[in-house]
């Protein structure tokens, strides 16, 4: 459980990069990076959530 955690913040640190990477790139829309930057912080949250309530 806390490995998946880690695994959902790493995402939600990673996401953000590659989604304004492709927005410079216009290879997405401007609303499209919000979502996932959205989406990033959510799932930030879940892994923290995930890894604060596992057992040691």
């Amino acid at each position: 459980m806390r490995m998946i955690g880690q695994l959902g913040q790493r995402l939600g640190l990673v996401i953000p990069a590659i989604a304004i990477v492709l927005e410079l790139n216009h290879a997405i829309s401007l609303g499209q990076m919000l979502m996932l930057l959205v989406a990033s912080v959510c799932l930030f949250g879940i892994g923290r959530i995930l890894e604060g309530y596992s057992p040691s």
